[in-house]
C-alpha cells in the first residue's frame, strides 16, 4: 500500500511543479495546492500504514495507530487552506487591478 500513495505523491508533486511553471496566475495556484496534497500523502506514508485500535488507552490493547502523522496533516491542511485562499484573494486583486492574470505581462516583460 506504501508503493501506491508514494507514487501518487510523485505524481501530485510533478503536477504541481509542471503547474508552477504555468504563466497563468490560477494555474500557480493549484500546483501550490497540488503540492501540499502531495506533502499531506508523503506525511502520512512515511507515518507508515498501519491497522490497529484509536490511541485511546485501554488495557489489553497493545497495538495502537500513531496520531502523529494524523495530527501533522490535520494541521497542515489547514495551514494550506489558509495559504491557497490568501492566493486566490491576491490573485483576484492582481487581475483586477492590471487586467490581465498573465505572469509575464504582470511582470512588465513587454517584448515577448
Amino acid at each position: 500500500m506504501e508503493i501506491v500513495t508514494s507514487i501518487l505523491a510523485g505524481i501530485l508533486f510533478t503536477t504541481g511543479i509542471y503547474n508552477l511553471l504555468q504563466k497563468q496566475l490560477l494555474r500557480i495556484i493549484i500546483g501550490t495546492s497540488l503540492i501540499s496534497h502531495g506533502a499531506h500523502l508523503f506525511i502520512l506514508t512515511m507515518g507508515e500504514l498501519k491497522r490497529g485500535n484509536p490511541p485511546i488507552l485501554v488495557e489489553g490493547v497493545t497495538n495502537y495507530v500513531d496520531p502523529l502523522p494524523q495530527a501533522l496533516i490535520l494541521t497542515s491542511i489547514v495551514i494550506s487552506f489558509g495559504v491557497t485562499s490568501f492566493l486566490l484573494v491576491l490573485a483576484y486583486r492582481a487581475s483586477q487591478t492590471n487586467q490581465t492574470d498573465n505572469m509575464d505581462e504582470l511582470r512588465g516583460n513587454e517584448h515577448e
